[in-house]
């Protein structure tokens, strides 16, 4: 799967990969921007260009009959997202089970257009002592950014403007509804 996803990448869909994915078991991986459906598929293409095993959860509805075996099978999670559930503890929590665990967000929450990012992965991160690796999808220049591991301090303010900065200008699919 590694050699025909790089070849559709690279090849067929023409787009580049600025910088490397870390060798490391647990980190939140935040993906900006999320602008459109085929978002989801260009990561299930670029998990698999980077050869790594990367997680993302989803609302448990989506893991039952009829497509439950496909979201599990592409690396999903099922997590119970009521309001009487403390989503960062429940995630926290599945970052202490597992021996790798890389889960990727979209921080905006939605697809629609957004100024501020949610804070969520910022305190999962802090919460099971992991860094964050930021990727951006940059439909403008047809290519995905990574970002070297970002260790969280106790300074949210100067983190969140760091992590903005390494998204300034990036394109999504749909590009009036880009962070």
């Amino acid at each position: 799967m590694h050699r025909i996803a790089k070849f559709l990448y690279y090849r067929i869909m023409g787009w580049k990969l600025v910088g490397h994915f870390p060798e490391m078991e647990k980190c939140v991986v935040i993906v900006v921007p999320h602008t459109h459906w085929h978002d989801f598929f260009l990561g299930l293409v670029v998990r698999k260009v980077v050869n790594r095993e990367i997680h993302y959860i989803g609302k448990k509805s989506l893991f039952k009959p009829p497509f439950g075996w496909f979201f599990r099978w592409t690396g999903g999670t099922p997590v119970d997202r009521s309001k009487n559930n403390n989503l960062v503890d429940t995630v926290v929590h599945i970052f202490k089970e597992r021996k790798v665990f890389r889960l990727a967000l979209a921080p905006e929450g939605t697809r629609k257009k957004v100024t501020r990012l949610k804070t969520g992965f910022y305190y999962i991160a802090k919460g099971a002592e992991v860094p964050i690796v930021m990727v951006a999808f940059d439909f403008g220049k047809k290519q995905v950014k990574i970002s070297r591991p970002f260790h969280t301090t106790d300074n949210i303010e100067s983190d969140f403007t760091t992590i903005h900065e390494f998204f300034k200008g990036v394109k999504g699919k749909v590009p009036e509804l880009s962070f």
